[in-house]
């Protein structure tokens, strides 16, 4: 890693230079595209900076150690746990600054959930991941809208589309991304025995209309009633929307706002993130075979996490982390799987190199 930030700090005095010259200063986009880098450049180089200054100190309270005297080497040794410690923060900070940045990490997000294998329980289950981040959603002030639910009449959610609006939120949710397991016995289970079912879940970034091109002509809008829970009449007109992409034969279909308009839009919304996951997708098959990128990728048919309630416990297969308060974590209390997570992955695409 140092060497890599001694690159870095190379590149942006070169850069320095080049801001200093008369031809570049006349050049107003080598100029601009010049100032853009310097400024990503920045925040790495002064932490960079402060870790070899601290290093520096370190090296000078260890010489104090072998020369000084008793009094001088005790405060040699205090300063020397202070910037370990201090060390040890910066490393963490610079490798954060390092990690690529996905262009995608600020945009709000797109969250589907479905019932997969387990029927009835898997619905229910699938109602309470929904709760689950609804909650962890509120307790970071982002704003949920539900896009598009089918419910099932004893409370679960056969699946259900929902916005969720907040700066970072991909950042934080994206690799919440694949096949949820639980483990417990089903209120409906009349013997006790604990069944296993699974929830898929998708994150998807908003894509920006700039981003995915929609033409007109490459859809077909087709109008139906609206109808709730095991057929009941929910809305007297045709305001429901399924919105067919011919290109690739993506569906969405939209019923809960009772204006046609409203679901269309919505519609379309769900549509150009699907669109957009897809390109995505296909261009991170072409940069890596053996690895898609982790939207909409092979990782979905895996099983990512598995909620035992007997035990107690939500363990994330990824990473070999458990934790044991199930119920708070599914009150929203999961900012700790997703920090744990969140370093996981930072290190890995470092390729878990130290300082």
């Amino acid at each position: 890693m140092l060497d890599k930030l001694a690159e870095v700090e190379q590149r942006f005095e070169e850069i320095d230079g080049l801001l200093a010259d008369p031809a570049v200063l006349a050049d107003r986009q080598r100029y601009r595209d010049l100032m853009i880098e310097r400024g990503s450049l920045a925040p790495i180089v002064e932490k960079y900076r402060e870790h070899q200054q601290a290093r520096a100190r370190q090296e000078e309270s260890r010489a104090l150690l072998e020369e000084g005297d008793a009094e001088l080497r005790a405060l040699a040794q205090e300063e020397l746990a202070e910037l370990g410690t201090r060390l040890e923060a910066i490393e963490r900070e610079l490798r954060t600054l390092l990690t690529p940045k996905d262009p995608n990490d600020e945009k709000s997000v797109f969250l589907e959930i479905r019932g997969g294998t387990g029927g009835d329980e898997a619905a229910l289950f699938a109602a309470d991941l929904f709760r689950m981040y609804a909650r962890y959603a509120e307790s970071r002030r982002w704003r949920v809208e539900v896009m598009s639910q089918t419910a099932t009449g004893i409370g679960g959610l056969k699946e259900v589309i929902a916005l969720i609006e907040g700066r970072g939120a991909y950042s934080l949710l994206k690799y919440e991304a694949g096949v949820h397991r639980v483990q417990r016995v089903p209120v409906t289970e009349a013997s006790g025995r604990i069944h296993t079912s699974a929830v898929t879940v998708a994150v998807l970034p908003e894509a920006e209309e700039v981003e995915v091109e929609i033409k007109p002509e490459e859809l077909r809008i087709d109008v139906f009633r609206s109808s709730g829970p095991g057929g009941q009449s929910v809305n007297t007109t045709d305001s429901a929307v399924r919105i067919t992409h011919l290109p690739t034969g993506l569906v969405v279909s939209c019923q809960d706002e009772k204006s046609q308009h409203k679901n269309k839009a919505k519609g379309l919304r769900i549509l150009r993130a699907r669109l957009k996951e897809r390109m995505e997708e296909e261009q991170a098959a072409k940069r890596a075979s053996e690895r898609k990128g982790m939207v909409g990728s092979g990782d979905r048919s895996e099983r990512i996490r598995t909620y035992n309630f007997p035990q107690n416990r939500v363990t994330d297969h990824r990473i070999g982390l458990t934790i044991h308060r199930l119920e708070s974590f599914l009150e929203g209390d999961i900012q700790e799987m997703i920090a744990a997570l969140t370093a996981h992955y930072q290190a890995e695409a470092l390729g878990g190199g130290g300082a």
